[in-house]
């Protein structure tokens, strides 16, 4: 099997050099053809002249400059579909990931699975940052129909076949696990060791969010049901509080006062605006594959050695 190794690089300069020596190593010890995709996602420090630098190093290395920085999926993505071997390898360029664990996620998928993923013995960052994280990859199992792969990580093995299964997909919102999951059931995963970054994380708590609402807003239903269970409650509710009112006023002769009125219009008024909130998220992901934004532009291509 020959192999492919995809790395998304944004704020990786000080990282590459490093990180491209030793998988190099790793792969030359596999006795197979492999290539390095290094995409620069509109990295704002020095990291494209770097990758420049190493692909007159290594002749395995084909370096991608994007346009603009599209996000850590959308770049992998870019270099996923510019691969030419049969065995795709994705990891950060953070050396978070140890290449010396790549033979231990091509030995489990050689058993018989199609996606294997490096997961972390233990997430390096801290309790609110990880408790988010978990919830993200838990939703994310769920709406790829996988519930047993909860430990889904970015250091990931995978067959290039899978890619039929979204060869047309365009849009500028996308998660490649949920991609993957088009094409096949068999996930499994490796535990591995995890270094912390010495670098900042590009994933802040707004971003992790934003994460989770486009796993359940772009890729299931779940929210629209909820949105209609939740109607249907406030209006079983509403009946349950004029029956209460009329009860009042027939015992006591009396109506509830303003105190009374004011929360049941906060009620119903925060429930309305929480389903309006659910179908305008829906109405932004139309909105974005309307428009055909494509999820990522190349500007420019640099070395590997290509047929």
């Amino acid at each position: 099997m020959n192999y492919s190794v995809v790395i998304p690089v944004y704020r990786g300069e000080s990282t590459l050099p490093e990180l491209v020596e030793r998988l190099s190593i790793v792969l030359a010890g596999l006795g197979s053809e492999y290539e390095i995709l290094l995409v620069n996602d509109g990295s704002p420090d020095h990291s494209w002249e770097v990758i420049l630098s190493l692909s007159k190093r290594y002749p395995s290395i084909l370096g991608l400059d994007l346009m603009r920085n599209y996000g850590q999926h959308n770049a992998t993505l870019c270099g996923v579909m510019h691969a030419q071997h049969e065995i795709i390898v994705t990891m950060d360029d953070d050396l978070q990931h140890h290449p010396e664990d790549i033979p231990a996620l091509i030995a489990k998928l050689n058993e018989g699975y199609d996606v294997v993923y490096g997961s972390p013995r233990r997430l390096p960052k801290g309790i609110i940052r990880n408790s988010l994280t978990l919830v993200t990859k838990t939703l994310l199992a769920r709406v790829m129909n996988v519930p047993s792969v909860k430990n889904i990580s970015a250091f990931r093995v995978f067959r290039a076949s899978l890619r039929a299964a979204f060869n047309n997909f365009r849009s500028p919102s996308m998660t490649l696990d949920v991609l993957l999951s088009w094409g096949t059931n068999r996930f499994t995963s490796v535990i591995v060791d995890i270094d912390p970054s010495e670098l900042s994380s590009n994933y802040s708590f707004l971003t992790l969010t934003k994460a989770a609402m486009l796993i359940v807003t772009g890729y299931s239903t779940a929210p629209l049901r909820a949105a209609s269970w939740l109607g249907f409650t406030m209006t079983l509710f509403g009946i349950g509080v004029f029956v209460y009112v009329l009860y009042i006023y027939l015992s006591a002769g009396s109506l509830p006062g303003f105190p009374f009125l004011a929360s049941l219009i906060s009620i119903f008024g925060g429930a309305q605006l929480f389903a309006l909130g659910i179908f305008g998220e829906y109405m932004a992901r139309m909105f974005d594959r309307i428009m055909d934004r494509p999820p990522y532009v190349v500007s420019e291509k640099v070395g590997g050695e290509r047929p």
